[in-house]
């Protein structure tokens, strides 16, 4: 390789590199009336902290400037005196704020950053929302004694519905359309200042953004606090399911029904006279069967004295659970279908294995995930 094509080859590495730089870089500038010769702060809103970026003093014509880099859609926070501006900033964006101190987070304009109005449209409806409210409030005191009160507040309780439902309707709407934007993050976690109560309650919605945002933006620390959220959202809902499932069953232990290893069906209700372990387990697991000589241990302890276990398989593997059953002395109730059993996972809410409930002789649970000594503690004192 020659010395000029060494060169040619550097020089357009390093060009290449400024370029990338470049196009992640950000400016922010604007006017900001009433506030000349104030500091006005730029902050990075992380997920649950906030970090300093700069400050700059407003000139006397209230101009001001900031430059930063970033390389995905990030949020940003304009701080004059304790007044915010809430900035969604992407990567080469030229963003223009124009404000005056008095209303420096109530009314502003911005330019040059789709996100960024995407974010003050949802700010100024809602702001838009809590005023209507605010008003009705109001009339609600001021009317308070009068004779046509109650019938003036059941006027007021609609107009409360019917606000709240639009406000709830526009939020909602808004997410749907801009699933793949970061402003719906905005969206999704918006509240009502006098109660705390987010303005979208709705889990398919949040799992409609959680979803598309994880798929192009799975490095943003809010995208995978909204993932994980949703995740969480999705686990408590499935649990409000069980409880509800096994509040309609009239028993805390719904019912399973699986064929044992010999392909006889074995239904858990069965077993109703007796204490049983209900244990979930899969024969590839290595922590199962870690656990199953001290289950064997405990069956001999306390078969006799009317203990059961009915040992359901999570596994698909039909081979390896018969030997595993055969290996392991397991000369209890095994049961599975050989495709996840996921019916009696589902009403069980098993989230790991190994993991057991331990049931009395009517069928309820008293007690749960029990490990090694605290599983013959728990018979013990059954069985006293």
């Amino acid at each position: 390789m020659t010395f000029n094509r060494m060169i040619f080859i550097l020089l357009a590495v390093i060009i290449g590199f400024s370029s990338c730089q470049k196009n992640n870089q950000f400016t922010i500038s604007g006017k900001i009336t009433h506030a000349e010769g104030e500091q006005i702060y730029l902050q990075e809103l992380l997920v649950s902290s906030i970090k300093p970026v700069g400050e700059v003093k407003i000139d006397k014509n209230g101009d001001f400037k900031f430059k930063g880099e970033t390389g995905i859609p990030t949020y940003y926070l304009l701080r004059l005196n304790d007044k915010i501006i809430t900035l969604l900033v992407d990567s080469i964006e030229n963003i223009t704020v124009e404000a005056d101190a008095a209303n420096f987070s109530r009314e502003y304009n911005v330019l040059g950053s789709p996100g960024s109005v995407l974010v003050r449209n949802l700010i100024v409806k809602l702001n838009s929302t809590e005023f209507k409210l605010d008003s009705l409030e109001a009339l609600d005191k001021l009317y308070r004694g009068n004779a046509d009160y109650s019938k003036l507040r059941a006027q007021w309780d609609d107009e409360y519905d019917r606000i709240i439902k639009d406000q709830t309707e526009f939020s909602t709407n808004f997410v749907l359309e801009n699933a793949f934007s970061m402003a719906s993050v905005y969206a999704l976690y918006q509240q009502y200042s006098k109660n705390g109560n987010y303005v979208i309650g709705d889990l398919q919605t949040m799992r409609t953004a959680a979803s598309a945002l994880n798929s192009i933006y799975p490095n943003s620390e809010h995208v995978k606090a909204l993932y994980q959220n949703t995740l969480d959202e999705l686990k408590n809902e499935r649990d409000a399911k069980v409880k509800r499932f096994i509040q309609e069953q009239g028993s805390n232990s719904p019912e399973i029904v699986l064929p044992n290893q010999d392909g006889k069906e074995i239904a858990l209700s069965s077993l109703r006279g007796k204490v049983v372990l209900l244990q979930f387990w899969a024969a590839e697991d290595r922590g199962s069967r870690i656990v199953n000589p001290v289950l064997v241990e405990a069956y001999k302890k306390y078969k006799r004295k009317g203990f059961e276990i009915y040992q359901v398989s999570i596994g698909t593997n039909r081979i390896e659970w018969v030997d595993a059953i055969d290996k392991d002395k397991l000369s209890w109730i095994n049961v599975g279908d050989m495709n996840g059993s996921i019916h009696a996972v589902n009403v069980y809410n098993i989230q790991q294995i190994p993991y057991n409930y331990l049931l009395n002789e009517e069928g309820i649970i008293v007690a749960k995930n029990l490990n090694g000594p605290a599983l013959d503690k728990a018979l013990a004192r059954v069985f006293k």
